[in-house]
C-alpha cells in the first residue's frame, strides 16, 4: 500500500483531525472547496463525485486543510449516500468546531441523469423548530 491509501485508509476522525485556535476575535468566513470527493453509491457500490464546499464563520476554533481534505479523502472507499455523506460532513464540522455560522454544500456529478445537490446551512438547522 502506498503511503497516501494508508494515511486515507487509516484516518481516524477522533484523532486526525486537527483544530486550532482561531487568533482573530472578528467575524470572517473560510471558504473552502474539495473539488475531488468521491464515495460509493450504497446501492449499486457505483463510485458518485461531487464538489464539496464548506464555507463557515470561526469562533474559537479552525480546521487545519490538510487535516480537512484527508477526512474528505476517506469517504472514497465507503458505502454511503449523497444525503449522508453531506450530513455527516456537517454534523462533524458543527461538533469539532462549533462555528458561529457553518453551511456544507455536496454538488454531486450528474449519473444516470440525476444532478443532486445537498446543502445544509447552520441559519436553517439551528431554527428548525421556528420553520
Amino acid at each position: 500500500m502506498k503511503y497516501g491509501e494508508k494515511i486515507i485508509t487509516e484516518f481516524d476522525v477522533e484523532k486526525d483531525l486537527e483544530i486550532w485556535p482561531n487568533q482573530h476575535k472578528k467575524n470572517y468566513v473560510i471558504k473552502l472547496t474539495l473539488p475531488e470527493f468521491c464515495c460509493l453509491c450504497p446501492r449499486s457500490g457505483y463510485p458518485d463525485f461531487a464538489t464539496i464546499y464548506i464555507d463557515y464563520i470561526p469562533n474559537e476554533l479552525v480546521v487545519e486543510l490538510k487535516a480537512i481534505k484527508l477526512y474528505i479523502n476517506s469517504f472514497m472507499n465507503r458505502n454511503i449516500s449523497h444525503e449522508n455523506s453531506a450530513n455527516e460532513i456537517y454534523d462533524l464540522l458543527d461538533k469539532k468546531l462549533k462555528p458561529k455560522w457553518l453551511k456544507v454544500v455536496a454538488d454531486f456529478n450528474p449519473r444516470g441523469n440525476v444532478h443532486t445537490v445537498i446543502e445544509i446551512d447552520s441559519k436553517l438547522v439551528r431554527n428548525e423548530t421556528s420553520c
